[in-house]
């Protein structure tokens, strides 16, 4: 079991910055990713970025590159979302996720096994 606890969320202006944290617990040697999706109100949930916990390969969702940027921190068992330049379509719920099966890619939920209870970012215009 790894149990996943998200922070960071909050009110902020479009143009601003936030940062998400993802903090894992438990079984944490079992994990090869550690990743973010959101779900804005009405809307299904999607991917955002993803980071390898060996090597720290990383990916990004089209709509956030450039944006955000995924690091980690091995000795935390941390995962951080640096999130620049938001937007009102940001707004939605955070959830961090980590995958303890090998993948070729990291980018469906599918491919995750413990999520965390998630955050809400909300960016007002």
């Amino acid at each position: 079991q790894v149990q996943v606890v998200e922070s960071g969320g909050g009110l902020v202006q479009a143009g601003g910055s936030l940062r998400l944290s993802c903090a894992a617990s438990g079984r944490t040697f079992s994990m090869y990713a550690m990743g973010w999706f959101r779900q804005a109100p009405g809307k299904e949930r999607e991917f955002v970025a993803t980071i390898r916990w060996n090597g720290g390969n990383t990916d990004y969702a089209d709509s956030v590159k450039g944006r955000f940027t995924i690091s980690r921190d091995n000795a935390k068992n941390t995962v951080y979302l640096r999130m620049n330049s938001l937007k009102a379509e940001d707004t939605a719920v955070y959830y961090c996720a980590v995958a303890v099966g090998f993948w070729s890619d990291y980018v469906n939920q599918y491919q995750y096994d413990y999520w965390g209870q998630g955050t809400q970012v909300t960016v007002s215009s």
